[in-house]
């Protein structure tokens, strides 16, 4: 049978491996190769291994031996390692650090212990053949029970080495930490320990092996070490199996030593072989197995109606952060840092806009990002600003805006709590800045929510239970840290989101979770806006509930919110009053405007601090020469060049109603403002300048797309088309071809080639061979090299040969093709048996 295209490849997984006949009764046929291991699965199996390793796909395999060879690479293998729970990865630790093949009862022993002591079967003996169905599923182990194969990458990754320590805790084996000894001190240690001489290292390794692989002989072996020799063992035994020895060592060090327990490493060091820590440890490869998952178990459990008011709540004051958030970036949004980002200095002044912490106030600013309600806008002076979108999400009802936000925080890979650490270069993250992805994210977001939602309806778990789930599922380190602290931080995002409500998950939540709409769930437990305020003495106004939108505008613009909650709180004050004036209100439609909406009568104090400020408002005009000041009182014009607050506006009289000044019109009017006077802007005409609320807006802008986490899982359809594609290619491979009756022997070898490599004839020889079949109506095996470079192997039946192509039936295809003459390499007949 031929191996494939790929030839060459030392990786035992690729190729076929001669070996000796299976011991144990393994049964006849038993597959040598990874290859032949996949060969022999069905397609629905195949397309399970596609499934769980979607990068072996990038790009399909030519056939089941690419297949192989792709998923012994290194990159795929510590891919699919990083992804195995914590049973399955200890016992590929175990397969890495047993003999090669391993036969079951030994991989068994491995993670229960030997026979006869106390063993750690906590559950592994019957865990066992499910971790090993995954770690084959998986294309990590291939081989019967009688001779169990962890493919080769990932026994180099997880075997022990001197510069990486094995998870295991065990060190190199007796042959490989005896490799670099001298044939005489092997001989040392063999007479020390009363076996027989050897004529060579090898039969001399041999004994010392089956000696400390014995039990019986081992046992009594340590029976006459002194007591502190077992104290050096027992330091060693669970790892790290390495010690450092001075030159003249103790004498219990070098009773170990010269019986061959303990063998050099280096100079100063030495370790204990692996054969002599699994005794010592009773055969076990791990300390502790974890053979099932920890359990997530309800800590508190609330009334799922109280679960879903409380996240509600939470979901409402979410949609007026975030709104509050956008909009007061709609005039003068923040500078884009050079390097992309938001500066430490905006992030605080968002903060304190929220009244929340700055990991709070960024979470805010990403999410609104993620969801396409700000970005930058791209002018030479970059700033961020509302999007087109913004506008479209304001009119939405509640409830759908709140689903635009958690749509676009569940799969976000963005993550705002890396903001404030150093990335590898040493430049410290900032918010809306680059290097935030996470691809990890999504998952590890997604799985909480599950974890959650696996629970009984208001059932909160305990973090460190949840923690420790996730780490069972995810052991890898560096990986289980990550997706630890991802896990942090989607528990605090969900609550202040309101995905969850008191730590349990709401039903909104689950419906977001499971790709339902959750705006019907959420929409009845959200109060409904209402159109009136009511007026206090004290110049404020109680909203007792969410605010329709024209009436909640123009309240921001008239009123400061001085506090939020159940029901928000407003303060009038001169400035707030004088907003609106500078809006193009005028006092009586202010008057009009609050006796509308108030359930309450309109204070004294607040009609007359809006006629004061109204009476004031505009009796100075500022415009611009580079800047004036303009007013009828000449004796209010003195009383500002009096005033030593104004010597920054760089004031001088031009005639007895005109102030010139130094100072721009924008910084002449804070500055005058801030005076106490109350100034309004006028243009080159003279009349008023209106400064409505007018929002900047950014071009349209896209959301943010997420990063991936590797290739994104195949489809159904894609993952048939791949499977027909790899047998079709493994059936073309493996075709045998007829050989030429009239050619000689090396001409012959051209056209058929060897088993998995492209046929090679004269385009003469190709021409008339297509057009021979296209006659005969026969099947032909040719090699073919399409327009990007990649070479297949196919067998066609030729209907029509002309104009330079050939249209056939692809039987690897199972479809008619055409193809270009001068793209096929080679064509040979194929022998009778074949299609």
């Amino acid at each position: 049978m031929g191996t494939g295209r790929l030839t060459g490849r030392r990786d035992q997984e690729a190729t076929t491996v001669p070996e000796a006949s299976t011991a144990g009764g393994a049964a006849t046929g038993a597959p040598r190769s990874l290859a032949e291991a996949l060969r022999a699965r069905d397609d629905a199996a195949l397309a399970a291994l596609l499934h769980a390793r979607p990068d072996l796909l990038s790009p399909v395999p030519g056939d089941v031996t690419q297949l192989a060879t792709r998923a012994g690479t290194r990159a795929s293998v510590v891919r699919a390692l990083e992804r195995l729970d914590r049973f399955a990865l200890q016992t590929a630790e175990a397969l890495a650090v047993a003999p090669d093949p391993c036969p079951y009862p030994a991989l068994e022993s491995l993670l229960t212990g030997q026979e006869g002591t106390t063993g750690h079967d906590n559950g592994a003996r019957a865990a066992l053949p499910g971790a090993l169905a995954t770690l084959r599923d998986q294309a990590l182990v291939w081989g019967d029970e009688d001779r169990l194969r962890l493919v080769r990458t990932a026994r180099e990754l997880l075997a022990p080495a001197a510069q990486r320590p094995s998870p295991t805790g065990l060190g190199p084996t007796v042959a490989e930490a005896t490799s670099g000894m001298s044939p005489t001190r092997i001989q040392e240690i063999v007479a020390a320990l009363g076996l027989p001489a050897t004529h060579d290292p090898v039969s001399a390794v041999s004994a010392l092996t089956g000696l400390f692989t014995d039990p019986r002989r081992m046992s009594a072996l340590l029976d006459e070490a002194p007591a502190e020799a077992h104290q050096v063992l027992g330091r060693l035994v669970w790892g790290p199996p390495y010690g450092e020895v001075t030159p003249n060592p103790t004498a219990p060090v070098r009773w170990l030593r010269d019986r061959g327990l303990l063998l050099p490493a280096s100079a100063r060091t030495v370790v204990l072989p692996r054969e002599v820590a699994l005794h010592l440890r009773g055969g076990l490869a791990h300390r502790d197995t974890a053979p099932t998952a920890p359990p997530v178990p309800a800590h508190r459990e609330h009334r799922p109606q109280l679960v879903d008011a409380n996240a509600a709540g939470q979901a409402l004051a979410a949609l007026s952060t975030v709104e509050e958030l956008v909009k007061s970036w709609e005039h003068a949004g923040p500078l884009v840092l050079r390097a992309g980002g938001l500066a430490v200095r905006d992030l605080k002044r968002a903060a304190a806009l929220l009244d929340a912490t700055e990991p709070v106030a960024a979470f805010w600013i990403e999410l609104a990002y993620a969801a396409g309600l700000l970005a930058s806008d791209g002018e030479a002076d970059e700033r961020y600003a509302p999007t087109p979108a913004f506008d479209d999400w304001c009119e939405l009802p509640p409830a759908e805006r709140w689903s635009v936000l958690a749509a676009a925080w569940l799969p976000a890979t963005r993550t705002s709590g890396l903001i404030g650490e150093q990335d590898g270069k040493g430049r410290t993250l900032s918010t809306l800045g680059p290097d935030l992805d996470r691809s990890a994210a999504p998952e590890v977001r997604r799985r909480v929510l599950e974890l959650l939602a696996a629970l009984p309806e208001g059932g909160a778990p305990a973090p460190d239970s949840l923690l420790d789930r996730l780490a069972w599922e995810r052991p890898v380190r560096g990986t289980s840290d990550l997706r630890a602290r991802h896990a942090h931080w989607t528990l605090t995002e969900a609550e202040v989101l309101g995905v969850t409500g008191r730590g349990a998950l709401s039903a909104f939540g689950r419906a977001l979770l499971e790709q339902r709409d959750p705006a019907p769930l959420l929409a009845p437990l959200l109060p409904e806006p209402v159109d009136h305020v009511l007026l206090q003495a004290d110049l404020t106004a109680v909203a007792p509930g969410p605010l329709r939108r024209p009436l909640g505008d123009t309240l921001a613009v008239l009123a400061d919110v001085e506090s939020k909650g159940g029901a928000t709180v407003y303060r009038f004050t001169p400035g707030s009053v004088r907003r609106a004036l500078d809006a193009g209100h005028a006092a009586a439609d202010l008057h009009a405007f609050l006796k509308e909406h108030s359930r309450t009568p309109v204070p004294q104090p607040l009609a007359y601090l809006i006629d004061d400020v109204a009476r004031r408002h505009g009796h100075l005009r500022v415009g611009a020469a580079s800047s004036y000041v303009r007013c009828d009182d000449d004796a209010m014009l003195g009383e500002i060049l009096a005033d030593k607050r104004s010597a920054g506006l760089g004031l001088r009289r031009l005639a007895p109603t005109v102030l010139a000044a130094q100072a721009e019109p924008t910084t002449l009017l804070e500055g005058l403002r801030a005076m106490g006077y109350a100034p309004a802007a006028e243009s080159l005409t003279g009349d008023v300048l209106v400064s409505r609320a007018d929002a900047r807006r950014t071009p349209a802008r896209s959301a943010p797309v997420p990063v991936p986490d590797g290739p994104p899982v195949p489809d159904d359809t894609l993952l048939g088309a791949a499977v027909r594609a790899i047998r079709a290619g493994d059936v073309a491979a493996t075709a045998v071809r007829k050989e030429p009756a009239s050619a000689s022997a090396s001409s012959a070898s051209a056209a058929s080639g060897s088993p998995g490599e492209l046929p090679r004839t004269s385009a003469a020889e190709t021409l008339a061979t297509v057009q021979a079949a296209a006659l005969t109506g026969s099947a032909v095996w040719i090699g073919y090299v399409n327009a990007e470079g990649a070479a297949s192997q196919r067998v066609i039946a030729p209907v029509r040969v002309e104009g330079g192509f050939v249209t056939g039936y692809d039987h690897t295809a199972d479809e008619v093709r055409t193809y270009a003459l001068h793209r096929i390499t080679g064509v040979a007949e194929l022998a009778e048996d074949q299609v």
